[in-house]
């Protein structure tokens, strides 16, 4: 006789029923994607990065890269406390996500930055919509899920302060895409 296979345990946390407790962490699949996501896209970034301000973007990303994968780790675990199986494989993060590869390889720091700053703002967009979703039904992970998108918002910060001019204006005001956001930027 072999055993039942499911992703979805028979508890959750103290206080919330199971289907509570399932939803809010089928919730997080999500965004432990759309993170394991940002933190390659990151890596990737910091590997080809050239030109002007090199070291300083290049040192800039390796902190960003580190909390983004304790961001993942945090999700994950919180996930699995709820009794849902956090899916961390590539193969299903590529299936589920509905956004494209990060599109620019090879590039000035400035190009770089004006396309990470797209892609802080769809993650910081759906993290919002996902504290939002979470709200009601349970404050421990919207409180994670709130602290989170506080040190994305911080490292967005970072990063536009290398694109904004002193009158307040960014290089890739308007880019719909990161390849539009770079080249405005350069």
């Amino acid at each position: 006789m072999s055993a039942k296979k499911t992703n979805h345990a028979g508890y959750t946390v103290p206080g919330l029923t199971l289907g509570d407790g399932h939803k809010v962490a089928d919730a997080l699949q999500m965004r432990l994607h759309a993170l394991n996501d940002l933190q390659l896209t990151l890596k990737h970034a910091h590997w080809n990065v050239v030109g002007r301000d090199f070291i300083g973007v290049h040192e800039m990303l390796d902190p960003q890269i580190e909390l983004v994968r304790t961001m993942v780790d945090t999700l994950a675990e919180r996930m699995a406390t709820m009794g849902v199986s956090p899916n961390g494989l590539p193969g299903d993060l590529v299936k589920q996500r509905g956004w494209d590869d990060y599109a620019i390889d090879r590039a000035t720091t400035t190009e770089h930055l004006a396309a990470l700053d797209l892609v802080y703002s769809g993650i910081i967009e759906s993290m919002r919509k996902t504290i939002e979703a979470v709200g009601g039904l349970d404050p421990v992970t919207e409180d994670i899920l709130i602290g989170q998108t506080a040190e994305l918002e911080q490292f967005q910060w970072f990063m536009r302060s290398h694109l904004e001019s002193s009158d307040g204006e960014l290089l890739n005001d308007a880019a719909r895409t990161e390849k539009g956001a770079a080249k405005k930027a350069k």
